[in-house]
């Protein structure tokens, strides 16, 4: 019964019922990890970001965002705030180099960002504060990833809580104490809301991102 009814359809209608058909199959496996997630990078420009200090620090290659350069924080230009959210980055260090993803932050014109935490990005660099630990607050001595291999970084906040994953590895789950600062010399790094940034730590340091993807949890 079902072949007869399809026979009868105007070509326009089989062309149709194909495309749906094809769509039925294959989406639910291969997006059901990243639905709901918008991407925040174009892998062309740097369009809906901002530099500080050394702006040439920051290129795009190959669909690759390249942190190569003196100290510069390169910032989402979001356009409204984020607080809980769950944000997804492949991270590809090289051997001895460090920088950084931030949370919670907003723009600064210098200097190291006041406002916000940070998640660490190092394998090899000298710092011994690596790759998946919430910088200051939970450092990660020893971090289950290598310098030139892609990984993901998986931070997800939500209320007062911190989670940090590597490569689908819990590193952080960490819940900030209501109405205690984890360090008194640093106010601003407390849970509010802002945008992210990631981190030129040094000019030797070479680090590449991609695939930056976020996902609001309000």
């Amino acid at each position: 019964m079902f072949a007869h009814r399809i026979s009868n359809l105007k070509p326009f209608h089989v062309v149709v019922l194909t495309v749906l058909t094809a769509l039925f199959v294959t989406i639910p496996g291969l997006t059901a990890a990243e639905r709901g997630f918008t991407s925040l990078f174009n892998g062309k420009n740097l369009k809906g970001w901002k530099a500080s200090e050394n702006v040439d620090s920051w290129s795009v290659k190959d669909g690759m965002l390249v942190c190569a350069g003196p100290r510069s924080h390169l910032f989402y230009e979001a356009k409204q705030p984020f607080k809980n959210f769950e944000l997804k980055v492949d991270v590809m260090t090289t051997p001895g180099s460090n920088a950084g993803i931030y949370f919670h932050t907003t723009f600064q014109d210098e200097g190291w960002p006041s406002k916000g935490y940070e998640v660490q990005v190092n394998v090899t660099h000298g710092d011994p504060k690596k790759s998946g630990g919430l910088y200051g607050i939970v450092d990660i001595s020893d971090p289950p990833v290598k310098d030139n291999t892609w990984y993901e970084t998986r931070i997800v906040v939500q209320g007062k809580q911190i989670k940090i994953w590597l490569d689908g590895k819990l590193q952080v789950d960490y819940t900030e104490p209501t109405g205690k600062l984890p360090n008194a010399n640093q106010p601003g790094r407390k849970l509010t809301d802002g945008t992210f940034c990631l981190q030129a730590h040094d000019p030797k340091s070479v680090v590449y991102f991609k695939n930056l993807r976020v996902k609001r949890l309000d």
